[in-house]
């Protein structure tokens, strides 16, 4: 598998999974709308291509979204994923840490939460697959996947968790 930075809807014409990166969702969500990809990314999910979403992706992928402090956000994503997720679960930018977490499928992982989010409820036929017992958030949900959509609060690239990749690309091979 060669990476492809997909920029337009005519960069989605090659891939065969696609990784939303964090960042911030909603300016990522702008991006999506303004430059089209959006409403092609949601057939890509509907027709089965594998997609993860990190930290801003899994936010992107979900079908509800609120701010610990805001509430209801009401920003622009995908809504493919049935998850809920609570935008800065743990705190703000100083906040950030890097824990160990059990994923179903991966194992114990070491990963990096930045303004993380966190997964607060999924409904059928999402479900949680890696939780996190925070000192002040309590036991959330780090991780979901729902057919060929994997969503993960965490950022994996910042402390090199290879294991994460390597499970995405199976995914991406069945």
């Amino acid at each position: 598998m060669e990476p492809v930075l997909v920029k337009k809807p005519s960069d989605l014409v090659a891939v065969d999974s696609l990784i939303i990166p964090g960042g911030e969702s909603t300016t990522i969500g702008s991006l999506l709308q303004v430059r089209g990809l959006g409403e092609r990314i949601v057939e890509l999910a509907e027709g089965g291509l594998p997609i993860m979403g990190t930290c801003a992706g899994a936010i992107l992928l979900a079908k509800r979204v609120a701010d610990r402090v805001v509430g209801e956000t009401g920003q622009y994503t995908l809504g493919v994923m049935n998850i809920e997720v609570l935008r800065n679960a743990f705190g703000r930018q100083r906040d950030s840490f890097i824990a160990e977490v059990e994923v179903e499928g991966i194992g114990r992982v070491r990963v990096a939460f930045i303004r993380a989010p966190a997964i607060r409820s999924t409904w059928h036929p999402a479900r949680i697959t890696g939780y996190l017992n925070h000192p002040t958030a309590g036991s959330v949900g780090v991780a979901a996947t729902q057919g060929n959509l994997l969503a993960l609060t965490f950022h994996p690239e910042i402390t090199g968790e290879r294991r994460v990749y390597e499970y995405f690309i199976s995914l991406s091979r069945r």
